[in-house]
């Protein structure tokens, strides 16, 4: 029974810890910032926090990804519970809606440079502990990453898209903002159904996942180079 719960446990210890402070961290960003900019929607509702526990999505956020990690699937995904943000209440909406989303992908770039520079206390750590601390922090460096890129995307709700809303002309930002109630539905059919479909026929069809896999590996070597570990 230990022999086969016991290389799992490891993997959930090595992934759950950076992954927990990467989505706390990323939510409770745009919290902050949308306060600063005059919106309390987030600060009513407990959310201008760093506990974990008032962003975790169960299921988004744990059984999902643990799921998708189980069945070694090519793409990991999740979420938590979305900050309120009312963008009526900013001083300024559209501009402070750039502001307040773009906050979240931003503090997920400082927490993986962060995990990359403390890949240097790893050497002055017990041996015992030194590879599942390094573990732990190439997984932070890796979900950060991933997380930020991934929020990117040009599709409302994502940061992306509600930056794209926030900087686009209207002709243009008016009919984006219109699909963010089916923003994640869409999502979840590029990334996960229409590469299901697409086997189907011998075609690949993971083009979105291939993108995010390729900016999010060009962006760690960046901060590898930028940290001095190439």
């Amino acid at each position: 029974m230990n022999q086969q719960f016991g290389p799992l446990l490891y993997t959930i210890s090595i992934w759950a810890l950076p992954a927990i402070i990467a989505i706390t961290f990323h939510e409770a960003a745009h919290g902050f910032v949308a306060l600063r900019f005059g919106d309390d929607s987030a600060l009513r509702q407990g959310r201008v926090t760093f506990n974990p526990l008032k962003h975790i999505d169960p299921m988004g956020t744990i059984v999902l990804p643990a799921f998708l990690l189980l069945v070694r699937s090519p793409f990991l995904f999740g979420y938590a519970k979305p900050v309120p943000v009312n963008f009526r209440a900013l001083r300024n909406p559209r501009r402070d809606m750039v502001w307040v989303a773009a906050a979240g992908p931003a503090i997920n770039i400082v927490l993986a440079m962060v995990a990359a520079l403390l890949f240097y206390v790893v050497a002055y750590l017990p041996a015992t502990a030194a590879q599942w601390v390094a573990e732990n922090l190439k997984n932070a460096l890796i979900i950060n990453v991933i997380l930020a890129v991934f929020n990117l995307l040009p599709l409302p709700p994502l940061d992306g898209g509600r930056i794209a809303v926030g900087l686009l002309p209207d002709a243009l930002a008016s009919p984006l903002a219109r699909l963010e109630p089916y923003g994640m539905t869409i999502l979840i059919g590029i990334l996960l159904i229409l590469p299901m479909v697409g086997a189907q026929f011998g075609l690949d069809l993971s083009v979105v996942s291939r993108v995010v896999g390729a900016v999010t590996n060009e962006i760690i070597g960046i901060i590898l180079w930028i940290t001095g570990h190439t």
